[in-house]
């Protein structure tokens, strides 16, 4: 198992929704001389994603080296197929991710964008407009979907390069020549590490070398944790191992808080208020967010630690897909994403013992038997670690 690997001297700028993300992503796009790695599952095609896609096929234009990774599942066969054919047309790249489950049922989660570079780009959004529905364009959502990005300057954007042009050339054909110059380059990033300020790193989820460097990083954080430990994610279906950090950090004493979404999928939402009780008992406070789609994957543990990533709390993010969250060791920088996240939570809905109290025998059976089925197709597709 890897341990994250910090480096100092960063420039780590929060992003809350697409209000901010995108115009953003969008100028550095249209800044890019040399190069652009753009990753993610979901590029729709609303508004937002057609200002995205045309920036990308401006820089190719222009002799930009533009290579876009997209999922085949999260993007869907007929779109990724002709935003494929769009890309090439003007000279970028384009490859799809595990088309017709060729590589097994893992998926390609991560959200980030490379620049020359020099610039990154990282967290939870999609390409994909804020008040659009995940899963159907054609749906408005009642308020902006509640998520995160960063922009990145400093040591850590060679990391984040490495990692992505490494993804992209496992995805063609990879030489013997390639591996050995990737090997090198991140070598080379190793070396610049320090002890400055705004420290920062990059944690990812793959079935090679980093298994369960992300759910390490989560428990490590709420181990060491002295006072609180704020968390948002919309998917909550852990392992036993998440379930027990969250556990054991509130019986010591720390102030755990999660803040949930809920209401995109229900059987998601039957599975979440399944680990409810246990964890209530043990002293977790757990907020329902109902307000818009909860899609941010945050964290915040005593104000000197923070993450902002693709990962969610359940299995396929855990166990079987692939992810990326940055790590930031900045008080500043936690402080921020702290303010957002307690400002969810006095929009959400708390959730007491007492509402369970209440709950209809056939509705517990009813978690009871989603968990269940939940938990023994995790097993089996991951041969036995979700129960990790």
């Amino acid at each position: 198992m890897r341990h994250v690997s910090f480096v100092g001297q960063n420039d780590i700028q929060l992003l809350h929704g697409g209000a901010e993300f995108f115009p953003t992503l969008i100028a550095a796009i249209d800044a890019a001389q040399i190069e652009i790695y753009l990753e993610t599952y979901i590029f729709s095609s609303d508004k937002t994603a057609d200002s995205v896609k045309h920036a990308l096929t401006r820089a190719a234009t222009r002799g930009v080296v533009v290579n876009v990774t997209i999922d085949w599942i999260g993007t869907g066969h007929l779109f990724s197929k002709a935003l494929a054919q769009e890309i090439h047309a003007v000279g970028g790249g384009c490859r799809i991710f595990n088309p017709w489950f060729f590589r097994g049922i893992a998926r390609t989660h991560r959200k980030l964008c490379v620049i020359d570079r020099t610039l990154a780009f990282l967290g939870g959004m999609n390409i994909v407009d804020d008040l659009h529905d995940d899963d159907d364009p054609r749906l408005l959502l009642p308020a902006p979907r509640w998520d995160f990005g960063v922009r990145i300057e400093g040591p850590l954007v060679a990391t984040i390069h490495w990692e992505a042009a490494l993804h992209w050339a496992r995805m063609g054909s990879i030489s013997w020549r390639t591996r050995w110059a990737t090997f090198k380059e991140q070598r080379r990033s190793r070396a610049n590490e320090d002890h400055g300020p705004m420290l920062a790193g990059l944690v990812v989820r793959d079935n090679l070398r980093n298994r369960r460097t992300i759910q390490h990083a989560y428990l490590k954080a709420l181990g060491g944790a002295r006072e609180s430990a704020l968390l948002a994610n919309p998917y909550f279906a852990p392992g036993r191992k998440m379930r027990n950090g969250l556990a054991s950090a509130a019986k010591r004493g720390i102030k755990v808080t999660l803040l949930l979404g809920v209401g995109q999928y229900k059987f998601q939402d039957v599975i979440a208020r399944s680990f409810y009780p246990k964890l209530l008992k043990c002293g977790v406070r757990i907020i329902e967010y109902r307000k818009t789609q909860l899609h941010g994957k945050v964290a915040v543990v005593d104000d000197h630690w923070a993450t902002v990533g693709s990962s969610n709390y359940d299995g396929f993010s855990l166990f079987v897909n692939q992810e990326a969250n940055v790590v930031v060791r900045d008080a500043d920088f936690a402080q921020a994403l702290r303010q957002h996240i307690e400002q969810g939570v006095a929009e959400g809905v708390e959730v007491s013992l007492q509402d369970f109290d209440n709950i209809p025998l056939h509705k517990r059976m009813f978690y009871k038997v989603a968990y269940l089925i939940y938990k023994n197709f995790l097993r089996l597709i991951t041969w036995g670690k979700s129960a990790e």
